[in-house]
């Protein structure tokens, strides 16, 4: 079987499983109101995703293109941001406006735990690289909610900048790198201390951050500059190895979803109101080719067969 990409058309509320060498879209799926964002299972054979005006989470089976599993809590409202913890064989979401954490085994998808975070509006989570901690960016708090995984304990709420929102870590350094909508700027905070150790300049309303495989790279999708902000991690600034934005891809109009392919030649971003996804070249920082989608594509993921 071929690799895809799996874009979550949040109008049509359908996702599209798209093949990222031609373009072509070879199935497409309906699901819940509003997918939103989506991870694959680790084995490959489910995506799990977050349909955010539906309060709903599907489970998508990735040979048949059926939605095999539907769940719904009381405590959903807007679920969101969803993380695969591995070495668990742990599924994490956070539900926006109730600010609830769900933890979910990923094979029966039975919910093993909710917790809130007690900040306002937690919306995206990303896990720390040895997988012990998680941390959620609280876009009503101006903070990143960090939580000890094994504990399911509240660890610290250390401030960023203004309405984070995307959330991503360096697979080497263990560095935490947020979007600030609001201010524009990535927020960089110390993994052991939890201070904030860089600020960087970046587009305008930046909602995402994803690391490169080899954690060389950040993409950052500012929405509303239409554009992706490359953070080179290990540039060197007055004699101090910090991340830094170095250049900024011009792509479709609302960026948003972006993802990697596995070895990291190209990137992928999903642009909300052109209806398509950029694919972006990582050694020459240029957008090469676009791919049609549905409406309103977000949520993004890379299927590796």
């Amino acid at each position: 079987m071929s690799d895809s990409l799996i874009v979550l058309n949040k109008d049509s509320d359908t996702v599209s499983y798209i093949d990222p060498e031609t373009g072509e879209t070879t199935a497409v799926v309906e699901t819940d109101f509003n997918p939103h964002e989506v991870v694959i299972s680790p084995d490959g054979s489910k995506s799990f995703v977050t349909c955010s005006l539906g309060n709903a989470l599907n489970v998508i089976d990735n040979d048949t293109h059926e939605v095999t599993e539907r769940f719904e809590h009381d405590l959903f409202d807007f679920p969101h941001g969803v993380a695969i913890r591995e070495s668990a064989n742990e599924l994490w979401l956070v539900s926006t406006y109730s600010s609830q954490v769900f933890i979910f085994d990923i094979d029966t998808v039975e919910l093993l735990e909710t917790f809130p975070t007690y900040q306002d509006k937690s919306h995206m989570v990303t896990l720390s690289p040895d997988e012990s901690r998680a941390y959620f960016t609280n876009i009503g708090s101006d903070n990143v909610t960090v939580v000890d995984c094994e504990e399911r304990a509240i660890v610290a709420d250390p401030p960023v900048g203004e309405e984070p929102e995307g959330i991503g870590v360096d697979p080497d350094t263990g560095d935490i790198l947020v979007a600030n909508q609001e201010d524009g700027m990535l927020s960089v905070l110390d993994p052991v201390s939890l201070e904030q150790s860089n600020r960087a300049l970046l587009g305008e309303t930046p909602i995402r951050v994803v690391l490169s495989p080899d954690g060389r790279y950040a993409f950052v999708p500012n929405r509303e500059s239409n554009d992706v902000s490359v953070i080179d991690t290990e540039h060197v600034r007055n004699g101090e190895q910090r991340p830094w934005e170095i250049a900024r891809i011009p792509v479709g109009i609302w960026p948003g979803g972006t993802v990697f392919d596995p070895d990291g030649t190209n990137a992928y971003v999903a642009n909300n109101k052109t209806n398509d996804v950029s694919v972006l070249n990582v050694e020459s920082f240029t957008e090469i080719e676009r791919f049609d989608t549905e409406l309103h594509p977000d949520g993004i993921a890379y299927l590796s067969r």
